[in-house]
This record gives C-alpha cells, structure tokens and sequence, in this order.
C-alpha cells in the first residue's frame, strides 16, 4: 500500500518499509540523536554520548514495528528518504504510534500529517480500532501536531519514564 500527497511545489510517498533497511536504520539514528539530544540538552545541558545512544538503538525491539503485530511506514520527499512512522498493536483493538520523526529539513512540507495517517491508516489494517502514543512536553511540535489531528490527552497507558503525555484518537473505518 502507498500513500501519496502532492501540491503544486512539492511531492511525497509514503509507504511500507522493513524494520531493518539501511534508510529505516539512517531514520531511526537521526530520530534518537534528535530526541536525546534534546532530553539531555535540557536536562543535563549535554548531548547523547554517541556510544549510550549506540546502545540505546541496539536495545529497542524493531520486530514490534512488523507485520502481522506492527509496520513501519517510511516517507520520501521528491524521492529521498523524509521520515518515517510506526505502529504496534497493543492489544486486538488498541494500536500504538511509535517513532514518528520527519527530518528537520523537511519539517513544514506536510510530511508529518501524512505519515501519521498513512500509520493510522497501518493500524486500521492490523484491526485496529483505536490508536493511542505518549511523548514529552519538550516535544511541542508533535504535541500540536497530535492535537490538529484529532488525537485527545488522556490519562497513562504505559509507564515510559520519559513520556509526560499520553494521546488517544478513535480509529474511524
């Protein structure tokens, strides 16, 4: 399945993309040095040392962003890799949002909104009736994205140390 948007100046695709595919790997290091540099920038005023977040990476399950309990969507803007978003089912119903991320570069050219509903769309497909994501407060931008697209504040699902805010949408078939 792909999903497509086009304007008069700009183009992007989005579709399916293994878990372990050099541009899913190249996201993945870009989302978690952008986020941990920002958690520890604020926190600690220092960046990720680049061997904690070596870890950090290896430790995360990938396999839940793949089929049948999960997928991972990947966005290209005019060709190249822009971003990328992925969902885990939870329970029958529930879905998760994870590791949505578009490039700073590329932040503005309605990347985000399409990979959000190309993943909600992915969670649907999984049967899915509900998708739910946490994140954190120093993460403004992905909060007003969140809320612009229908997604409520809601109480914890989940006990991540770092998430400070919990989202959830209804799914409409």
């Amino acid at each position: 399945m792909t999903w497509t948007t086009r304007t008069t100046w700009t183009a992007w695709t989005v579709a399916p993309e293994p878990v372990d595919s050099p541009v899913a790997v190249a996201l993945w290091q870009e989302y978690h040095t952008e986020v941990s540099d920002r958690w520890y920038l604020l926190h600690e005023g220092r960046r990720t040392d680049p061997a904690e977040l070596e870890r950090a990476i290896a430790a995360q399950d990938w396999a839940e962003l793949t089929p049948p309990g999960g997928q991972l969507v990947v966005g290209r803007y005019e060709g190249a890799p822009g971003g990328c978003a992925g969902v885990r089912l939870l329970d029958a119903t529930t879905a998760e949002l994870k590791r949505m991320f578009v490039r700073e570069a590329l932040r503005g050219k309605g990347g985000a909104p399409l990979l959000v509903r190309a993943a909600e769309d992915a969670a649907r497909a999984l049967g899915a009736t509900r998708i739910v994501l946490d994140t954190r407060t120093d993460l403004v931008e992905a909060r007003a994205l969140y809320a612009r697209l229908g997604y409520t504040e809601t109480e914890p699902y989940n006990d991540n140390r770092y998430a400070e805010h919990w989202f959830a949408k209804p799914l409409d078939r």
